[in-house]
């Protein structure tokens, strides 16, 4: 690594090279520690940094990246890669304005966000809409750590609105070229019929390339909540709510709310429960704010689905309790810490 280092201090000392400093901080940050040292006491060791928390959150990904590579081709590749690059050129662009370090951030939101999509998306509209989420669901406010929404959320519920007819009715079955509009949510509304829950749980059923194999899903949440990554109070109230208001629903309106087990395993529930809702930036800091915002994401979600035109309600659900983050947390802080 020496020769690395080496080439990388003989760039700094390039003079025109000052105001791309931070791709190449980015390159050095990449291959070796950071170099900041606190000066002043107190020196707090942390093990996990920002970078080694979103190398976290990617490889818990792995097992749902895997599958949908083996359900749907090499193309899920070209989605990630087009994702990356996107997204990437609207970050370093703002980290060049700013003449800031390039965010770690991103690491995550490029492959959460080719994930949460139907396998035939155009590469086009991948780009796009990676690109939008960047840039109004993070970037505007300020950065990683400043955002009040999921960047990759907020593309995904762009592209959705912008293209209703790709991102609803294109749905690739799993080891087929064969297209369809059916997913298990959609099938559900309209005829009421359950897809078999080992369908579900092994992906033999059409959805966005992440959410499929729930097997994968639940490894690699259950790795990021035993890994202190993520916290489990979001996803265990989450998850845990939608089966006690689908339960009461599906007793009172059994024509309108699907039964507790199959809300859970069916759409992107699992998915949006493990690796969104989790997210530190956009959900709060407060235990009992953890709690209340997995609650209201799991009541939203159930109604949602079950009385809007829309067949899911996982997106809609977290981006609306996003923007009720910081009131939770300051209610919370209100009634705990009184005058």
């Amino acid at each position: 690594m020496k020769p690395v280092r080496k080439l990388l201090d003989y760039i700094y000392s390039i003079k025109l090279l000052k105001p791309f400093h931070p791709v190449i901080d980015a390159v050095d940050a990449a291959f070796f520690s950071p170099s900041e040292l606190t000066e002043v006491k107190p020196h707090i060791l942390d093990n996990i940094d920002l970078k080694r928390y979103m190398f976290a959150v990617i490889i818990a990904l792995m097992p749902s990246t895997i599958a949908a590579v083996v359900f749907y081709g090499w193309y899920v590749l070209a989605m990630i890669v087009v994702s990356y690059a996107a997204g990437g050129i609207v970050e370093v662009i703002f980290a060049l304005i700013r003449k800031k370090h390039i965010e770690e951030g991103f690491f995550v939101t490029g492959i959460i966000f080719p994930l949460v999509l139907p396998p035939t998306t155009p590469l086009w509209i991948v780009a796009v809409g990676v690109a939008f989420g960047v840039f109004f669901g993070k970037e505007v406010f300020g950065g990683t750590g400043r955002n009040p929404f999921n960047p990759a959320l907020v593309g995904r519920l762009f592209i959705t609105i912008a293209f209703p007819t790709i991102m609803t009715t294109f749905w690739r079955v799993p080891f087929s070229d064969a297209i369809t509009a059916a997913t298990p949510l959609s099938i559900y509304k309209t005829s009421h019929t359950i897809t078999p829950y080992i369908d579900l749980l092994l992906g033999q059923c059409g959805g966005s390339m992440g959410e499929t194999f729930r097997i994968g899903i639940i490894v690699g949440g259950l790795f990021l909540l035993f890994s202190k990554v993520a916290d489990w109070k979001i996803s265990i109230s989450y998850i845990g709510s939608v089966f006690v208001f689908a339960l009461i629903g599906n007793a009172l309106f059994p024509m309108k709310i699907a039964p507790p087990v199959f809300q859970i395993l069916a759409g992107g529930l699992l998915y949006g429960a493990f690796f969104m809702a989790t997210d530190p930036v956009t959900s709060p800091f407060t235990k009992a704010g953890k709690w209340i915002f997995g609650i209201a994401c799991g009541l939203l979600t159930v109604l949602i689905r079950s009385f809007s035109g829309y067949v899911e309600g996982v997106m809609f659900s977290i981006v609306i309790m996003n923007a009720f983050t910081p009131i939770l947390d300051h209610l919370v802080l209100s009634i705990k810490y009184r005058r």
